[in-house]
């Protein structure tokens, strides 16, 4: 993970882009590389989408036009996708993005803009508060990494958090709110971009590996009892 004062989460998009080229460069002489049997350009303007951009770009449902929560799971139904009856609209569009859209990113991509009900720390787009100022970038069909504005209202993170406690223990789990989280944040954090990647993931891609057993140092062994 990376933190860095004074920026956004554009800010982290440029550095990830830069990041990845530049090591790719380093280590393997080129900033194309083979993986899997595809050829993978680190080194060109990686493109960058909206999450509802690529959901209606993928199938052709526009979030924009939903007018409920319902209006939204009964448009996502008719592509047959598995939604529950009480989702929201910003659930749906989630869902709709990981069953038909994640698999067709070979390319790295950035989705961007996140809803508010799945990105619980990051700072909401002053422009619509329904998303959120995260990023996820996408390589191959897999996630690479996660980005996002952090969020330092004190008071938006409370309510956040509450909300998922709430639903936690509806599920049985004996969730708790962090309180000396909301401490910190109380005394301040300036506007600040973090990156969590995912460097096993990102080792794979440059030594071509299909499993990340390959590629971790000190991989989780069975016992010998077993």
């Amino acid at each position: 993970e990376m933190y860095q004062a004074y920026t956004d989460y554009y800010g982290m998009m440029d550095l990830i882009e830069e990041m990845y080229r530049t090591v790719a460069l380093k280590v393997c002489g080129t900033d194309t590389v083979p993986y899997q049997g595809n050829e993978i350009e680190i080194g060109k303007p990686w493109k960058r989408m909206t999450m509802k951009e690529a959901v209606k770009e993928y199938t052709g449902l526009d979030y924009d036009s939903w007018t409920s929560d319902a209006d939204a799971v009964a448009q996502a139904k008719t592509k047959h996708a598995e939604i529950a009856d009480t989702a929201t609209k910003g659930e749906v569009l989630i869902e709709l993005f990981e069953e038909f859209v994640e698999e067709k990113l070979i390319q790295p991509t950035i989705i961007y803009d996140y809803p508010v009900e799945n990105s619980p720390l990051a700072k909401r787009k002053p422009t619509d508060p329904a998303f959120t100022e995260r990023f996820e970038y996408f390589i191959n069909a897999c996630e690479f990494g996660n980005a996002f504005s952090e969020l330092n209202d004190p008071i938006d993170q409370r309510e956040r958090f509450t909300k998922q406690v709430m639903e936690k223990r509806k599920q049985g789990a004996n969730a708790q709110i962090d309180e000396d989280f909301l401490t910190a944040l109380e005394y301040g954090l300036p506007p600040t971009g973090g990156l969590g990647m995912g460097l096993d993931r990102f080792v794979m891609l440059l030594t071509d590996s299909a499993s990340i057993r390959d590629v971790l140092l000190f991989p989780t062994m069975k016992p010998l009892s077993d």
